[in-house]
């Protein structure tokens, strides 16, 4: 696959282009891109940094979009920091996706293309440029699918339930399983083996205080108005790069006092995952280490709750903070036992940050845009999570 990277900073992508299988192909400004545009007709994706030299990447988007013959390229533009009017235009006009280069990384930019050029392969033949309505459904083959396989599955580990069973009895007080409520396409009851003590639950809070991974940050953000926006202070006396707003008798502008605000967000993990957890039990840990509390779930893939394959069912406390209409897709697909995270995650052994795992959730969900599903994709994945059930870890 080959991109075109058309701005002054292609290092980034250049360093992480090999092992995700693309070519890159760097030019400093627009005229430089129409040119090689124009010469090839292999490049799949444009990666534009908003700012050019003469013009900027709203021209460069628009002299492509001219050409009929440049239709099938998907264009994806990156801007330093986040601009509510470049955002509004880019949707506008129809660009494919939108980065700010501070908060997102080249490798999950390189990631987008890659499902941005999937997206075209199987919409071959159709018109890029007329806005169509898009379906998100899914297939009756994988639901067929779900059935055998939990069917096949449950019969196989029947006994290995049971053993486990006993044996979370024995350890410690209280029910074997654990019901919770949690949010895919609809509500609903998710059953796991039970891994911690009893009454665990009350000791959440505490916890994802101090041990939540996804918690990159200590300390607290919070918006000021005596630290003075670094383009403002360039400018004479009096005068603001934006819009002034009041802050009691201080005053802001409305580009610092978003910029904070988003720092600020960011600090605020969504997702809570508590990192060497002391409420789990020595059963527990075993089968959290073998995935196998996870068993339980094949009777909600029975039900129609889950899949065995999808995007992970988050706790009602978790959906509800997903408000961006970007993040809500994720919710398209179904929710599953496995999916893109858990094998990116736990098969690598790392460590995953929110906006990755977001990443990885809205690419699944593009898999059930419109006639884009595959199973094979799915067992692809079966199959890359069986080396991925065996971790040190227990988040």
């Amino acid at each position: 696959m080959i991109i075109l990277y058309v701005g002054s900073s292609p290092e980034a992508y250049m360093h992480c282009a090999k092992e995700n299988n693309v070519i890159i192909i760097s030019v400093a400004n627009g005229l430089e891109a129409i040119g090689i545009l124009n010469k090839r007709d292999d490049i799949k994706v444009v990666i534009s940094t908003y700012n050019l030299p003469g013009n900027n990447a709203f021209f460069l988007y628009d002299q492509i979009n001219k050409n009929p013959k440049l239709s099938h390229i998907s264009f994806i533009l990156v801007s330093e920091e986040f601009n509510s009017q470049i955002y509004k235009d880019a949707f506008n006009k129809g660009i494919n996706d939108y980065f700010v280069s501070a908060s997102t990384q080249a490798e999950q930019i390189l990631k987008r293309s890659k499902s941005l050029y999937r997206q075209k392969l199987n919409n071959t033949g159709v018109n890029a440029v007329v806005k169509q309505k898009v379906s998100y459904k899914i297939p009756l083959s994988k639901r067929i699918f779900d059935i055998v396989f939990a069917s096949l599955a449950l019969l196989m580990l029947s006994p290995v339930l049971l053993i486990i069973m006993l044996a979370i009895r024995i350890e410690s007080k209280g029910k074997v399983y654990y019901i919770a409520k949690r949010v895919g396409r609809k509500t609903f009851d998710f059953y796991k083996l039970r891994s911690m003590r009893t009454g665990s639950d009350k000791l959440l809070n505490d916890l994802a205080k101090e041990k939540n991974q996804y918690n990159l940050e200590k300390t607290e953000t919070t918006i000021s108005v005596e630290n003075e926006c670094p383009i403002c202070s360039s400018m004479p006396d009096g005068q603001y790069c934006s819009q002034v707003l009041h802050e009691g008798i201080d005053k802001i502008c409305d580009y610092w006092y978003n910029t904070q605000k988003q720092e600020a967000a960011k600090n605020k993990s969504t997702f809570v995952k508590i990192a060497d957890d002391p409420r789990i039990t020595k059963v527990g840990r075993f089968i959290r280490n073998t995935s196998i509390d996870e068993l339980p779930q094949l009777i909600n893939v029975l039900i129609g709750d889950m899949s065995i394959v999808g995007n992970r069912p988050l706790p009602v406390y978790e959906a509800e903070l997903l408000t961006g209409d970007n993040l809500l897709k994720r919710f398209l697909a179904p929710p599953g036992i496995t999916g893109l995270w858990q094998v990116e995650l736990r098969g690598k052994g790392g460590v995953m940050s929110e906006e990755e795992r977001m990443c990885l959730d809205i690419e699944y969900a593009d898999q059930f845009k419109g006639d884009n599903y595959s199973l094979w994709y799915d067992i692809k994945l079966i199959f890359r999570t069986i080396p991925a059930l065996l971790q040190s870890d227990t988040v």
